[in-house]
């Protein structure tokens, strides 16, 4: 492993074809992250690119250099971040459920005591064994349901102004109606074979970690040159 040089490739090399892309950030430090796009059926890292924060613009760099080298992008898998949804307008995007029930856990938190929370809860559960049309009834009837309760008003008595009193679940269904529309792209398109999480990806990113860990007395520049000889790696 050449760990010294100037230049740090960034890509392989893969003969021309049609790619689903599982694309996401990962960060070693608060300034040192690597933006990576893999291949979940090829197994391979396809194009990363070293960062210091998750930009839109950077995934519309990996976007143009796939595209520029002949690779059609079918479909990609993402974390859910409306900016980054721009960059791929026009191509199936995929919400990773994981995230999606990350998102549902840090509003409504592992164990909610409002019943409200508990039966958003319940619902957000059955995401990977459901389909659209019966995940959008159970999610409408539950804002019937609770839609009064959602509308309920705190009032600061000093200030006299009011907030939702609710805020962390109207919060947590507002993720849900505005990520619904990519929730169950794997399903409209069967022969894509597109994963419903960025799985694949944050494995890799588990497994990266650890063996870079391994190598903690490096500098963050050499520590970077390693973690990119591993993701020129077979799988």
């Amino acid at each position: 492993m050449k760990l010294d040089g100037n230049e740090i490739k960034k890509e392989i090399k893969l003969n021309k074809q049609p790619l689903v892309i599982v694309a996401d950030t990962t960060f070693f430090s608060e300034l040192s992250g690597l933006t990576v796009f893999r291949s979940p059926h090829l197994k391979k890292n396809v194009w990363w690119r070293e960062v210091v924060s998750e930009k839109s613009d950077i995934y519309r760099q990996g976007k143009k250099h796939l595209e520029r080298n002949g690779f059609i992008i079918k479909a990609v898998v993402l974390d859910g971040r409306r900016g980054i949804r721009q960059v791929f307008k026009g191509i199936p995007i995929q919400m990773c459920h994981f995230h999606q029930k990350k998102i549902i856990t840090r509003y409504l938190t592992l164990r909610p005591k409002l019943q409200a929370s508990i039966e958003l809860k319940e619902i957000v559960k059955t995401l990977a064994y459901t389909d659209e049309d019966i995940f959008t009834k159970r999610l409408n009837n539950w804002h019937d349901k609770w839609k009064d309760f959602l509308k309920q008003k705190t009032i600061n008595s000093e200030t006299n102004r009011w907030c939702y009193t609710h805020k962390r679940l109207r919060s947590a269904y507002r993720s849900l109606k505005t990520n619904l529309p990519y929730l169950f792209t794997y399903q409209k398109y069967p022969e894509l074979n597109i994963p419903n999480t960025t799985n694949s990806l944050d494995g890799y990113f588990n497994r990266l970690k650890s063996l870079i860990n391994v190598h903690r007395g490096l500098n963050q520049t050499r520590r970077m040159r390693i973690a990119i000889e591993i993701l020129k790696g077979k799988n």
